[in-house]
């Protein structure tokens, strides 16, 4: 099993957020989440656009800047240089750490990112963790609820949790409209091709190809 150490690094992690990842699985750390974002108290400093919607406890440095027709739902910390794009919702308890970008009409629901991780494009991020630099491609949707309605198991260890979506490593990319299973763990600076539905448990520095028989037939020319 991978452990919070062998995912995420501390490196450029403000003090404050540093207690979060003080846990031994990277699960819990949502737990950790709930307790720092429920403290939280509303200071809007950064460069919000008079069209973005913000209601709640919402933390906002003075360097973040919030696009037009964002919506936020406190709590939520939004650190230094961090960018909300046009149309994003974030909500349920959301920290975004330094250079972290959530961009054009993507979801962030109870997540912690790491610096410079990034959801640019269309995304949908649920109760997961995102490492330091990782990046998801367009598309890319970090699934959270198993459909059974059971706890989420990972590696046959229970983590108590319904809803649990994608532990990144640091250095972590995700290609195109690829997808992970609730619980899914992928190790530091791996790389997951497009399309590709991940899940389960996937080792550091490994590459998770899709490879698709491709037919091509002639057409009739149109008359």
């Amino acid at each position: 099993m991978l452990t919070t150490k062998d995912l995420f690094t501390l490196d450029k992690l403000p003090q404050e957020l540093q207690s979060l990842l003080d846990v031994t699985y990277p699960w819990e750390i949502l737990k950790n989440l709930d307790a720092f974002t429920a403290k939280i108290q509303d200071q809007r400093l950064g460069k919000v656009h008079p069209t973005a919607v913000l209601e709640g406890n919402i933390y906002i440095h003075e360097s973040a800047i919030i696009g037009p027709h964002a919506f936020i739902e406190g709590p939520a910390w939004i650190g230094e240089g961090v960018e909300v794009g046009h149309a994003a919702y974030i909500r349920g308890g959301v920290v975004l750490a330094p250079k972290a970008k959530v961009g054009a009409k993507t979801e962030v629901k109870r997540s912690l990112f790491l610096y410079s991780a990034k959801a640019p494009h269309l995304n949908y991020v649920g109760d997961s963790i995102l490492g330091s630099k990782v990046n998801l491609g367009a598309g890319v949707k970090l699934a959270n609820f198993n459909n059974m309605g059971t706890n989420i198991k990972i590696q046959g260890q229970d983590t108590g949790l319904r809803k649990l979506g994608a532990m990144l490593g640091d250095n972590v990319t995700l290609g195109c409209n690829a997808v992970t299973v609730p619980g899914t763990i992928i190790g530091v600076n791996s790389m997951v091709y497009n399309c590709v539905m991940v899940r389960g448990v996937i080792p550091g520095n490994s590459i998770v190809k899709l490879r698709q028989d491709l037919e091509i037939v002639s057409k009739t020319p149109l008359s």
